[in-house]
């Protein structure tokens, strides 16, 4: 029973931060870059884009631009991301047409910082509780394996694309002052997720190093390296202090998912986690993201 509250904590946790998301990107929409008809990059731009040359509702063009990248999630996260996913793009279309938020201001510079603020929040926050509300990242992993670019760079070249097209309809002072929109949104995701790192490698120390690799190999499907190691401190002078550290190098998304798993086995389990620039080899680009 404690573990269940322990679980429903968490997950309750979570869905306060993608409530929060929601918030502050619909926020960050209506209160600053619609108005303006300022633009983002990735998803949200390309649906702020259309809706500026056509004049459909943002609130539909979210639904309907994301919905291969909720397939995406499906097919290279886990049901329960897509899910959560559709759920939270859902909640934001039906924000984004149901409540007014007031004009913050006209002014150029402090809607492209600000705007890009609150969106850049609403976009990390939901990405710590478990979802995505802009799917330009999952499109990013699904090419990655079939390109030369890293994860980083085809984000990248998708923007410049989106921002070169706005240019040519919406002007090249738009264009720019949405590219600072960009900048700042991007900024404050580093912000939030502690770094805009394409891979995590994680490190983690257990006595039941075993079932803990059952976990990564079969369930996660992702390789691990076994350290053979000894523990620096113990109970006593007679205690086996043989110990084995497993290492692997996950996605981002993947993190929360394996952490989960690792402290349902052992609780006390000691986990380390670093970003990681660059990855070549191994399982992780041929693996990244497939169940």
């Amino acid at each position: 029973m404690k573990n269940k509250r322990i679980n429903w904590s968490k997950e309750a946790i979570r869905l306060i931060m993608v409530a929060a998301g929601i918030t502050s990107a619909a926020f960050g929409l209506k209160g600053f870059l619609i108005p303006n008809e300022f633009i983002d990059g990735g998803v949200t731009g390309i649906s702020l884009l259309i809706s500026s040359l056509t004049g459909w509702p943002i609130s539909v063009l979210i639904i309907i631009i994301n919905i291969p990248f909720i397939w995406l999630g499906y097919k290279r996260v886990d049901k329960q991301f897509a899910v959560k996913t559709l759920g939270a793009i859902l909640v934001l279309a039906l924000v984004l047409y149901l409540v007014k938020f007031p004009l913050v201001t006209n002014d150029k510079l402090l809607t492209a910082v600000f705007g890009g603020f609150f969106v850049g929040t609403g976009i990390g926050l939901a990405m710590r509780g478990g979802c995505v509300i802009d799917g330009t990242e999952l499109l990013a992993v699904y090419f990655n394996p079939r390109s030369f670019l890293s994860i980083g760079q085809i984000i990248l070249v998708i923007n410049v694309v989106i921002f070169s097209i706005a240019a040519f309809f919406l002007g090249v002072q738009s264009a720019l002052y949405s590219i600072l929109t960009y900048l700042a949104a991007s900024q404050t995701i580093n912000y939030i997720i502690q770094g805009f790192d394409e891979y995590t490698a994680v490190t983690i120390v257990s006595p039941k190093s075993d079932l803990i690799k059952n976990v990564i190999t079969r369930h996660l499907r992702r390789g691990v390296t076994v350290y053979k190691g000894e523990r620096g401190f113990g109970k006593t002078q007679i205690e086996n202090k043989e110990v084995d550290i497993l290492f692997t190098i996950i996605t981002r998304l993947d993190v929360q998912r394996l952490v989960t798993r690792v402290q349902q086995i052992d609780p006390s389990a000691f986990i380390i986690t670093n970003s990681v620039s660059e990855v070549r080899g191994g399982l992780v680009k041929r693996k990244a993201f497939e169940h």
